[in-house]
């Protein structure tokens, strides 16, 4: 008898639509829907997709807990012997949701879950310990490469047979480590490295360590009386009623706005989209997360020469590396074309 697999998707993977449906409710429907068609083929009659579990990215994003225990509850409802999810390639959004789709599901129903995501998606840092994560494509155009590597490791786990290295497996590291017995002590293993990295050759470390981006920082404004200052912020203020939709996490875009002739911004003109802490004092008073007043009052006591009048922001909330490297890169530009001399970023 064939395994039961429930399939977790977004809307957009659903037919439902893009952005504007991506606020959809949870449901589920009878067998396989979209990607859901590739991924039971290629389970290849060893096991069924009885079952799919729909959600719109934001309103999972935006109503954690209660998506999650309302996803859980119709997974639940097909009796699955495994869950898959996604694959969500770089949506930082769907990843987040794949994962903790993935994570509740292994933590109340105790059956193996498999997902997929590109490497620099957020999810995969949140969520690498919590479920087994086959590397993708940044988009669905590596899905005919996706859908065979899911289904393979998801029987695996099923059948109960036993995982080598990831490498070997074809899913991504998740920070366990696991004792076994080698022919060669450790001492022995590392001169034999230590001569091949001294000969150029080719060689794996045992002890792979993490790797951070290092920005060297600019020499300081050397005339700051005569400079031109402006504002970006992580923090999410956007005017009032966030008119670009900036995504409450994992943002895929950020917005740009004039406060010329603004003094101050207030509760009246601006407000908060991040959904990473509690919005209550920054839609109070947003010069908390974006201080225009006290950038004018610079501005007039003749700190700086000017404030610059157009401002930067979005979400740092779940922001995949890429996204927020290339909204960086495009900022940077635009405020070198306006003879920009410094910029203070303000975060949460």
């Amino acid at each position: 008898m064939a395994y039961k697999v429930v399939h977790y998707i977004n809307q957009f993977f659903a037919g439902i639509g893009g952005e504007e449906m991506a606020g959809h409710k949870p449901e589920s429907r009878k067998g396989f829907v979209g990607p859901g068609q590739a991924l039971h083929a290629a389970l290849g009659g060893e096991a069924e997709i009885v079952g799919t579990v729909i959600c719109g990215d934001t309103y999972f994003a935006d109503n954690l807990e209660k998506a999650e225990k309302e996803v859980l509850d119709l997974i639940s409802s097909f009796s699955p012997d495994a869950v898959i999810a996604g694959p969500a390639f770089n949506a930082g959004r769907y990843g987040t949701a794949c994962g903790a789709v993935c994570e509740s599901v292994k933590k109340n129903l105790g059956i193996p879950t498999v997902t997929g995501m590109y490497q620099e998606n957020p999810g995969v840092d949140m969520f690498r310990k919590s479920t087994y994560i086959v590397p993708t494509a940044d988009s669905a155009r590596g899905m005919k490469d996706a859908v065979p590597a899911m289904a393979k490791l998801l029987l695996k786990r099923l059948k109960g047979e036993p995982l080598g290295k990831p490498e070997e497996e074809g899913y991504m590291e998740r920070g366990i480590r696991v004792n076994f017995f080698m022919d060669k002590t450790g001492a022995e293993r590392a001169v034999e490295m230590f001569v091949k990295k001294l000969r150029g050759e080719p060689f794996t470390t045992e002890y792979p360590m993490p790797t951070f981006d290092r920005v060297a920082p600019n020499p300081p404004v050397t005339d700051m009386k005569n400079a031109t200052i402006a504002l970006v912020t992580s923090g999410g203020i956007v005017p009032k009623g966030n008119p670009d939709h900036i995504e409450a996490s994992s943002a895929s875009k950020y917005g740009e706005y004039s406060l010329a002739g603004v003094m101050e911004i207030d509760s009246s003109t601006h407000q908060t989209a991040h959904g990473g802490y509690d919005p209550t004092y920054a839609n109070e008073d947003p010069n908390r997360v974006l201080p225009v007043d006290a950038m004018r009052a610079l501005e007039k006591e003749g700190v700086f020469r000017k404030f610059h009048e157009t401002f930067y922001t979005t979400v740092g909330n779940g922001t995949s590396v890429g996204n927020a490297r290339r909204f960086g890169a495009e900022i940077v530009q635009k405020l070198k074309d306006s003879n920009v001399d410094a910029v203070i970023v303000t975060s949460t």
